[in-house]
């Protein structure tokens, strides 16, 4: 499908990109929600990676899922430096800015593993999908940013015992999610 896609196949390359558009948002909330809380959306983020995703095909040279991953990361963190560049109104490109972007993803992405960044045809894929937003949030600030309770609740705007409450049911739908599959 890497090749159709790289070929001009639209629906091949729709395909591929939607297959993988949980993991983009997940990763994307990591670092909006370190940066820009509140103020933009992962999902913009994420569909503006896609466009751009879109016009550069034809210059990705990878072959596998791994490198197609990592070229739509590095395309992630020039669009999150785009937009931290527009809230936090920095004129010019920074390069160093943009390479911490890109470790930082590549970092998300290891700790993300095989249970949120495995191809679509895997159990935690199709589970990740079937989880609400706050569910994936939560999980997201516990485990892949390693903040505590009382961090989480701040960022999520929440009571501290209310976020303990959903972790526990995001993970319990996690694991339901994860048997059925």
């Amino acid at each position: 499908m890497i090749d159709k896609a790289r070929g001009g196949d639209a629906a091949a390359l729709g395909k591929l990109l939607e297959s993988i558009a949980t993991y983009l948002n997940l990763l994307a909330s990591v670092q909006i929600g370190r940066r820009l809380q509140g103020k933009v959306d992962a999902s913009d983020i994420v569909q503006e990676t896609f466009l751009e995703a879109h016009r550069q095909i034809t210059n990705f040279r990878g072959g596998s899922e791994g490198e197609l991953l990592a070229w739509l990361r590095r395309i992630l963190a020039g669009q999150i430096a785009l937009t931290l560049r527009k809230y936090l109104g920095t004129k010019g490109r920074d390069v160093r800015m943009e390479r911490e972007l890109v470790a930082q993803l590549d970092e998300s992405s290891h700790a993300l593993g095989a249970q949120l960044a495995a191809s679509a045809s895997t159990p935690s894929q199709h589970a990740s999908r079937r989880l609400p937003a706050d569910y994936r949030q939560v999980i997201v600030l516990r485990h892949i940013e390693t903040l505590t309770f009382p961090e989480v609740a701040v960022r999520m705007e929440r009571s501290e015992d209310s976020v303990q409450k959903l972790w526990v049911r995001a993970l319990g739908s996690l694991r339901r999610a994860l048997g059925e599959s």
